[in-house]
């Protein structure tokens, strides 16, 4: 028997192959129940850029929210930082990675976020 997380890494397999084929840089994003990271990562596996609910910044910037890092505002900040960061990289496209995630909620703010911001896919 697959347990979640086997699923999900099963499921966003496909798409990582795919982005690997391209040889574009990937939006990787990782979704627990209490944080969200969003990473640049190039085809030669370098990161580029990368933001979560874990950096100070963006602690302070959610700080008397509720839920913290848990909901689909601390992704949108996220998405939005990521985002920034990549453009200050010289990054504007780059290919979404979901992992496995569906493309709702939090995952799908992070995405909104970034192409509010600039980056293009």
């Amino acid at each position: 028997m697959m347990d979640k997380k086997q699923s999900r890494l099963r499921r966003g397999r496909q798409t990582r192959a795919k982005i690997a084929e391209l040889k574009v840089n990937r939006l990787a994003v990782h979704r627990t129940n209490s944080h969200i990271y969003a990473t640049i990562i190039s085809p030669d596996a370098q990161i580029l850029a990368s933001a979560s609910t874990l950096e100070a910044e963006v602690r302070l910037e959610l700080a008397g929210k509720t839920g913290k890092g848990g909901n689909a505002a601390a992704a949108s900040v996220v998405g939005k930082r990521v985002a920034e960061k990549a453009l200050k990289a010289g990054i504007d496209s780059v290919a979404f990675d979901r992992s496995g995630f569906r493309y709702h909620g939090r995952v799908k703010a992070v995405a909104e976020a970034a192409r509010e911001a600039g980056l293009k896919f």
